[in-house]
């Protein structure tokens, strides 16, 4: 299937015909290609908050075995909330971002504590929860509740780039906003954006990545030997044991003893860890 090419536009607004196109285009594509994933075959709230934390900045076949193996052991809102961060962190180790799993616990120790054990549907609420930005909101109520919000996540807006700005650099999404709620199919909105993100896909791969004439866009920088790389080792580490010193923790990740222990120290500040003495430990 050929994208079409509609041409940069000075303008967003889109006649009926061009809507109901652009809707036949994306609906018949997920239609006859659509990927299956185990959270679009459920509707059950938690499970799908869990592979939409996951599914932040890390590739979907990492999420999947991960997922089966965090919903195996905190299966719902109540065991997670429950659950020691040290649990928490071992079962995200390897999806990277550890902050996420961290805010994960806390935003279920939320909804069990003041909604009693439901998500709740309104944005400002969604927005209230720990590592919940407007795109992740968006998709919640979108993917849990089927409302028929406008939100932009990478492959949304990979679409509308590549269908309506081919020409254009640094296409603010302030740009985007009016067409994606001009072209919401809302009968089915979570179908709809399973269709957007599963179209962004087959675009990137045949067309290359159009978000890189996003104003937004940033590269990410190098994993090897940076921060992010030595704070996920810490936590790795910490996970598996009682407790260890800066010492230890160079030895057993490799890395130096000072950015070791800066990194430790930042861990502390953040709520991962607490220091005993010259131990550490996760909090």
């Amino acid at each position: 299937m050929q994208a079409p090419e509609p041409g940069a536009r000075s303008s967003p607004a889109l006649s009926p015909d061009e809507i109901a196109e652009f809707q036949r285009l994306i609906l018949e594509y997920y239609r006859r290609y659509g990927r299956e994933f185990p959270w679009r075959q459920i509707n059950d709230p938690y499970s799908i908050y869990v592979s939409e934390i996951m599914l932040q900045q890390t590739q979907t076949e990492r999420v999947i075995p991960k997922y089966f193996e965090f919903l195996k052991v905190l299966p719902d809102w109540n065991s997670l909330a429950g659950a020691e961060l040290r649990t928490v962190l071992t079962l995200w180790s390897g999806l990277g971002y550890n902050r996420r799993a961290r805010n994960l616990k806390r935003a279920a120790e939320i909804v069990v504590t003041e909604f009693g054990g439901k998500l709740p549907s309104g944005e400002s609420s969604l927005l209230a929860l720990p590592g919940i930005g407007p795109g992740t909101a968006g998709s919640l109520q979108a993917f849990v509740f089927d409302k028929p919000v406008v939100f932009i996540e990478t492959n949304i807006r990979r679409v509308f780039l590549q269908l309506f700005f081919p020409d254009q650099e640094a296409v603010s999404d302030k740009d985007i906003l009016p067409l994606a709620n001009a072209t919401l199919y809302r009968e089915s909105p979570r179908d709809w954006y399973n269709a957007l993100m599963d179209y962004g896909v087959f675009l990137k791969r045949e067309f290359g990545n159009a978000n890189a004439r996003s104003r937004h866009y940033t590269r990410q920088s190098a994993f090897k030997n940076s921060n992010r790389q030595l704070r996920g080792r810490l936590l790795t580490a910490l996970s598996s044991t009682e407790a260890a010193d800066a010492g230890v923790l160079s030895a057993a990740t490799g890395f130096e003893y000072d950015r070791v222990q800066y990194a430790l120290e930042q861990l502390c500040a953040e709520g991962f860890l607490v220091q005993e003495g010259g131990l550490f430990r996760v909090s």
